[in-house]
């Protein structure tokens, strides 16, 4: 059997060496050239099995050569490689026809199971039209690993009708994500609806998604469209799924399972023509087991898995970031900025709770309220124990108790203004902790040491020492 043959074009000496070698012991064939032109001329005259290709190159972009390869020799695989690491490099890939897009570097081993897969997945030759994004206006950014993932996914969906599952922290970007695989998707000349779940009063959440009819219930003095109609031809996003009321889960899979649906006081079936993306920052696994959540909605929903990582998980993003964030807050009309290098790097150092939003509400604050054209160290570390110190409240109303600690923690060590506190902080944190714990927990059970023990999981002689070291008074029937 005849080795297949493979065509790589990239500029750089080394890179073709290292990819002539492994694909060498791979068992294949290789032919490699560092420009378009010649990559051509090897196309026309019909060599090669697959085409690996860089994008840029001397005399042509590698994306621009997809679209004639795939009219000269429709069945000829492109394999795309890129240091242009942005959403807007893989989606260019997928929509001119290519079979994959990988970031550079890349692991060789990768490459391999890719170039081997390509060789022997089915032909098709459909290709969409290509789009004209802007490149200024890419929804998401960010050039590391973690991001690379995500932009690969959402190369891959473009082109489906796939139900997608984002799930990531608060403040990642699902909604940036949902909107990406609409606006470069299929759907993309239909309406993009999102729904919150968690800012619907949940007796309106039926009504709000499948709509209703006149006299439905009281107040419905006329018939209103859902949520689901509007969307028609193109995406729903169902935000916070996992604080979506039980009724309206059961009504939601009837959609998916039937694909139509009846609004509130209808008797008509309306063809569901939208296509689904849902988000939460919830564990649903969790939320079913608990019995919160339909298992089988869920698997409805799941259908493919976008998981989004946190800013702590790609801090490497995070110059880039500030930098498009200094760049919008000019859009907003005010003064553009740039930022020191340590200021920079104390920005990767935080922790970000937050997220992306939190640093971009931190970038726009500070363009906003410090006058200098150059953003330092100082200005930094001075609305990052700001935002360290304010009490951030979920949706349910309160906090963590390890992101508050985590703020409390952060607050002491900006009192030594970089330095290093004195010997010993193991032990007074603790002591910090304990006292208000167990002064609470005696509140608590109105002084009874007996009752506050249980509760506190020590043994009674163990509390009554916490509260001779730790100096607190005792009165029965205390509150």
């Amino acid at each position: 059997m005849a080795k297949a043959s493979i065509l790589i074009a990239d500029d750089d000496n080394g890179i073709r060496t290292v990819l002539n070698q492994a694909l060498g012991r791979a068992g294949y064939s290789v032919r490699a050239t560092g420009n378009a032109s010649t990559l051509w001329n090897w196309i026309q005259d019909g060599e090669g099995d697959l085409v690996i290709t860089d994008v840029i190159m001397p005399d042509e972009n590698g994306l621009d050569l997809i679209p004639r390869i795939r009219k000269s020799r429709p069945d000829l695989r492109v394999i795309v490689m890129s240091a242009q690491n942005t959403l807007l490099t893989a989606v260019k890939a997928a929509e001119r026809g290519a079979f994959e897009y990988l970031p550079k570097p890349f692991d060789l081993g990768e490459l391999v199971s890719v170039v081997k897969r390509a060789l022997e997945t089915p032909s098709e030759h459909a290709v969409r039209k290509p789009a004209d994004p802007d490149e200024e206006r890419l929804p998401l950014i960010g050039r590391s690993a973690a991001m690379q993932d995500v932009y690969r996914t959402v190369a891959r969906l473009i082109n489906t009708d796939l139900t997608v599952m984002i799930a990531g922290e608060s403040g990642t970007g699902k909604e940036l994500v949902a909107r990406a695989l609409h606006d470069y998707g299929k759907q993309r000349n239909g309406p993009f609806i999102a729904v919150n779940m968690a800012a619907v009063p949940k007796e309106l959440i039926e009504s709000d998604l499948f709509g209703h009819e006149k006299g439905a219930f009281t107040g419905a003095s006329m018939r209103a469209p859902g949520k689901f109609e509007l969307a028609a031809g193109g995406t729903l996003f169902l935000d916070e799924i996992g604080d979506m009321p039980p009724e309206a889960q059961t009504r939601l899979l009837r959609v998916l399972q039937q694909g139509e649906f009846t609004t509130v006081g209808g008797r008509k079936p309306i063809k569901a023509d939208v296509r689904i993306i849902s988000a939460t920052h919830r564990d649903l696994n969790e939320l079913i087991k608990m019995g919160l959540f339909r298992e089988d909605l869920f698997y409805r929903l799941n259908v493919v898995p976008v998981r989004l990582p946190s800013l702590r998980q790609r801090s490497e993003d995070i110059p880039e970031l500030t930098q498009h964030f200094l760049a919008q807050a000019v859009d907003y009309g005010l003064q553009a900025k740039s930022m020191e290098p340590e200021a920079i790097e104390r920005l990767k150092a935080y922790r970000w709770p937050g997220n992306v939003r939190e640093l971009e509400n931190l970038v726009k604050r500070l363009t906003a309220l410090y006058a200098e054209e150059t953003i330092g160290l100082e200005a930094v570390e001075m609305e990052l124990a700001t935002s360290a110190s304010a009490p951030t409240q979920n949706k349910r109303g309160s906090e963590s108790l390890t992101e508050a600690v985590e703020k409390h923690l952060y607050t002491y060590f900006m009192r030594y203004g970089g330095e290093l506190p004195p010997d010993g902080l193991y032990d007074r944190i603790l002591r910090e902790m304990e006292r208000p714990l167990v002064t609470l927990t005696l509140h608590a059970t109105r002084g009874n040491q007996l009752k506050a023990a249980k509760v506190l999981g020590l043994n009674r002689n163990t509390l009554r020492k916490k509260i001779k070291d730790l100096d607190i008074s005792v009165v029965r029937g205390m509150h």
